[in-house]
């Protein structure tokens, strides 16, 4: 069928896209924080990440400069 005011009906469906987008955000940036805050509290947690971090630049760097031009 064809909408009789399709402006309307696609400003209605970007509106709920836009909304379910917001939420769908909202939850990922709580569990986020929840998750900084358990990370954050545990020392060795942080430690096991700092190390896997420099291990990964490392790695990254030997790539970088045994590639060939």
């Amino acid at each position: 069928t064809t909408e009789a005011q399709p402006l309307t009906r696609m400003l209605e469906l970007s509106g709920v896209f836009m909304l379910m987008t917001f939420l769908v955000f909202a939850v990922y940036g709580l569990f986020a924080a929840a998750m900084r805050d358990h990370v954050i509290s545990r020392p060795r947690v942080m430690t096991w990440m700092r190390r896997s971090f420099a291990a990964a630049f490392v790695a990254l760097g030997a790539k970088l400069a045994l590639a060939e031009r």
